[in-house]
């Protein structure tokens, strides 16, 4: 029997018609985003010490997931398809040279179709509105992968590891140096789903997204916007950066120019907290956003907040794929 395919009308973004759609932080409730999370870590644990690092239960045997990259991938592609394998489910993966819609297949086919062949898609994309309209016309869950407004999956990963570091982030402080990017964006709403404060230190020409600003405060957020990093990060439980330059960044000389204030050195981590940590969502630029020392120093958990990209993942494709009853997957079976 053919699959039914929500109408435009019925369909829309954030997980109407039942299905679950992972498009943005704010999207889901608080409760939901803390069982993401804590579904994620308890299947990191249960699998350490393992030879094979796959899930007991096998909760998505039997699932595939289809990964569209429109923009190159490390992280993203390979903490997906590894994860879902791990979980006992199969990947698809495809760039944009893989499928029709370089040769002008529309998004609402394109989604119609796969939502044929596969439980849940990854978009990574350089056009927002292309998740909007997947997520609009696919009856299987549209996880955002990257587009140039968001990074949500990111913001999770970092949060996982802050927690592992230094416990609840609720009520912790945090500091965004640099440009008021997809990442900072998705960073403004986990501030407010996850009660911890906020500092962006941004060049007055790249602000934050005034919408995401108003949404969070909104909601409850501690934001506070300055142009001063000193101030964004003085005593601070941690202080995230991203690159300069990203692939979708034009004007490239101009930038660097306006953000060489923002750089992450030791005299700037010197401001924050003592044990403060360092994150970066990568790849990372040495000398520009940051320097080797502080990349390379004690206080940096870059490679662990890499590597939790897979785990808050994977408590993330349980979410969306798993049933109702999704939690148990992170209880090891007897």
């Amino acid at each position: 029997m053919p699959v039914a395919t929500p109408s435009p009308e019925t369909a829309s973004p954030g997980g109407a018609a039942g299905i679950r759609h992972f498009l943005d932080i704010r999207d889901l409730d608080r409760a939901t985003l803390r069982q993401i999370l804590d579904v994620g870590a308890a299947i990191k644990r249960m699998q350490r010490g393992r030879a094979r690092p796959l899930h007991p239960a096998r909760p998505l045997e039997g699932r595939a997931l289809g990964i569209l990259l429109s923009k190159p991938s490390t992280r993203t592609r390979v903490s997906f398809e590894v994860g879902v394998r791990q979980l006992g489910g199969d990947a698809v993966v495809l760039s944009s040279n893989d499928t029709q819609i370089g040769r002008g297949e529309s998004i609402q086919d394109t989604a119609r179709v796969l939502s044929r062949f596969v439980d849940a898609i990854v978009l990574r994309t350089g056009r927002t509105a292309s998740l909007r309209d997947l997520a609009r016309w696919s009856s299987v869950p549209v996880i955002n992968g990257l587009t140039p407004d968001s990074h949500p999956v990111q913001i999770l990963a970092d949060i996982m590891t802050f927690e592992e570091y230094r416990g609840p982030i609720k009520g912790r402080t945090l500091a965004w140096v640099g440009d008021g990017n997809n990442v900072a964006s998705s960073l403004m709403e986990a501030a407010a789903q996850f009660g911890f404060t906020l500092r962006l230190a941004t060049p007055k020409q790249l602000p934050p997204n005034k919408e995401v600003v108003a949404w969070a405060r909104a909601n409850g957020a501690n934001l506070l916007l300055t142009h001063d990093p000193r101030e964004a990060v003085d005593g601070a439980d941690c202080i995230l950066t991203d690159t300069w330059v990203s692939m979708s960044d034009e004007a490239a000389a101009e930038r660097i120019i306006l953000l060489e204030p923002y750089r992450v050195d030791r005299a700037l981590m010197a401001h924050a907290a003592k044990d403060a940590l360092f994150m970066h969502c990568l790849p990372a630029h040495i000398g520009e956003e940051v320097t080797e020392e502080v990349f390379e120093g004690p206080q940096s958990v870059v490679f662990d907040e890499a590597e939790n990209r897979l785990h808050a993942q994977k408590g993330l494709l349980v979410w969306a794929l798993g049933g109702e009853d999704w939690t148990r997957f992170g209880k090891e079976p007897e």
